[in-house]
């Protein structure tokens, strides 16, 4: 299983699409980004702002304990500490440049 998380305008076009493993999960919910990356929905948010305090204080938890976050890492390999990082990042990126671009996951 993965996680597609998506920005999309006003008109539903899609301004950015990042796929990761589901095996993170649990780093995730550590480090308190679960909800905003994997349930954003069920937790109120709904825009590309909403995301970005929750996403920056969880990265910012992620790179300052490496060795915490990484007692996360899937044992077959398929989703790792080395992954998950420049993944949320690239998500944070995007949601700064579209603030009010709409969130939508699949799980």
């Amino acid at each position: 299983m993965s996680l597609d998380f998506m920005l999309k305008d006003a008109d539903g076009n899609y301004l950015f699409n990042a796929n990761i493993t589901h095996n993170l999960n649990k780093m995730a919910d550590a480090a308190g980004i679960y909800k905003v990356l994997w349930r954003p929905e069920e937790n109120g948010i709904e825009t590309a702002a909403e995301v970005i305090p929750i996403l920056r204080e969880g990265l910012c938890k992620l790179v300052s304990d490496p060795a915490y976050y990484k007692q996360f890492d899937a044992a077959n390999g398929w989703g790792l500490y080395v992954h998950f990082v420049p993944f949320c990042v690239e998500v944070l990126e995007a949601c700064i440049a579209h603030p009010e671009a709409f969130v939508e996951v699949s799980r």
